[in-house]
């Protein structure tokens, strides 16, 4: 159980809040006395937190009244980064689903399918190089390599890149964390960046490295999904730069860090719940709930924004026109009305229709179905070896709001 204290005038949700973890009694303060939360931001004027299950559904569901088009996270766009910066992420109908359509077939379940003989290479390879070093980053080290791995023979990417890719994600979801980029976004130094997503000079990397691929792709189709980026006809004309820049790094970003970050504290906690690993070995057909368990566990994106489109009244309270709406999906996974003892890490929870994904609406996780296979597949692999595993240090978390990222965790594997 989590105890539930503090005041309402002292919340904090700001990103120093989740540097030593998830502010977990504040948010079950919150659901319970104030679940929909008027609540202040240092970078600039305050929004709403909700953080009740069924009511991030009810606005998730209802885009015409909770718009996606002017940010996804906390910042405040004026018009020319509202131009600049939206991508498929912050669209609403019709827009988001032309774009959506051009590759939204090779994320479906059975595209996804085709992908599970590569991925289990993938895998099979990064445990045997890793495991054999006995201590490791496991961030780094395991975690990072086979999500962008697969991203790589998925989009078309030379796999040698990887490494760059990488380090660009890292810059980018770690944008408010001055040991992870040089440039925050509350520096002063971001201004210079601002039309750019992040405000971060990585963004401007990605966006190089993605126009030069769209040459290549241009002149040497593949079957891959650049080529389809490259050749798209969306309303009978192709993509405008601005539109394949930010589709190419919102692949980049979503396609690596969220499942990185779900296979990272999916092991950090059966670490800590040595039960769960021998629950695993003893029926291995719990892993597909493992992994949902796993998924709600780890929640990698904290939150998501919307923006009020018409005034409408929630639990009391009127939010106006212009208000900014914060989803948080880490609370309404940990919402006690819907998950049983919700801070018990349960291998075989089951129902778990948890939010990771966004579970409805039109922005409902593209990649979803990937994410699901990748983990299932890490984990299958790991099973015979987790038992051994120890954290040889503490984790050390990001300073962020927005990604639940753990940066560094030591790991070591014992000899039976």
């Amino acid at each position: 159980m989590i105890n539930i204290s503090g005041s309402l005038d002292n919340v904090n949700l700001d990103d120093d809040a989740f540097v030593d973890g998830v502010p977990h009694e504040t948010f079950a303060l919150l659901r319970q006395v104030s679940p929909v939360h008027w609540t202040r931001w240092k970078g600039g004027d305050g929004y709403w937190s909700i953080t009740r299950y069924n009511d991030i559904l009810n606005v998730l569901k209802d885009w015409k009244r909770f718009t996606s088009e002017r940010g996804a996270n906390l910042e405040n766009w004026d018009g020319d980064q509202s131009i600049a910066r939206r991508s498929m992420l912050e669209m609403d109908p019709p827009r988001h689903t032309s774009l959506r359509k051009i590759v939204s077939m090779d994320f479906s379940p059975r595209a996804v399918a085709r992908y599970e003989s590569f991925v289990r290479d993938i895998t099979k390879t990064i445990v045997e190089q890793t495991l054999k070093k006995r201590e490791f980053d496991f961030v780094d080290q395991f975690a990072a390599q086979i999500p962008m791995r697969v991203f790589a023979r998925i989009m078309g990417v030379p796999e040698e890149d990887t490494e760059k890719l990488i380090a660009w994600g890292d810059e980018l979801m770690g944008n408010t964390d001055p040991e992870v980029t040089e440039v925050t976004m509350y520096s002063e130094e971001s201004e210079k960046y601002r039309l750019y997503p992040f405000r971060n000079p990585a963004a401007l990397k990605v966006f190089e490295y993605g126009r030069w691929l769209r040459r290549h792709k241009w002149d040497e189709p593949r079957q891959d999904v650049l080529t389809k980026l490259a050749h798209a006809d969306v309303e009978g004309r192709s993509l405008m730069d601005w539109e394949f820049d930010n589709m190419f790094l919102l692949l980049i970003t979503a396609g690596h860090e969220t499942t990185r970050q779900a296979i990272v504290h999916g092991v950090e906690a059966l670490i800590r719940h040595p039960d769960q690993i021998r629950r695993l070995q003893n029926d291995a057909s719990l892993m597909q709930t493992a992994v949902e368990e796993i998924l709600r566990w780890a929640t990698p994106i904290l939150h998501f924004r919307r923006t009020v489109k018409e005034d409408v009244e929630l639990h009391g309270k009127k939010l106006r026109a212009g208000d900014k709406v914060v989803l948080w999906f880490i609370s309404g996974n940990r919402d006690e009305e819907i998950f049983p003892d919700p801070f018990y890490f349960d291998v075989g929870r089951a129902p778990n229709e948890h939010l990771t994904f966004g579970k409805v609406g039109v922005h409902y996780c593209l990649g979803a179905y990937l994410a699901r296979l990748e983990i299932r597949v890490v984990f299958e692999e790991l099973l015979p070896y987790l038992h051994r595993f120890e954290l040889a240090g503490k984790p050390v978390r990001m300073r962020s709001n927005f990604t639940h990222g753990i940066r560094f965790m030591p790991v070591k594997v014992v000899t039976d």
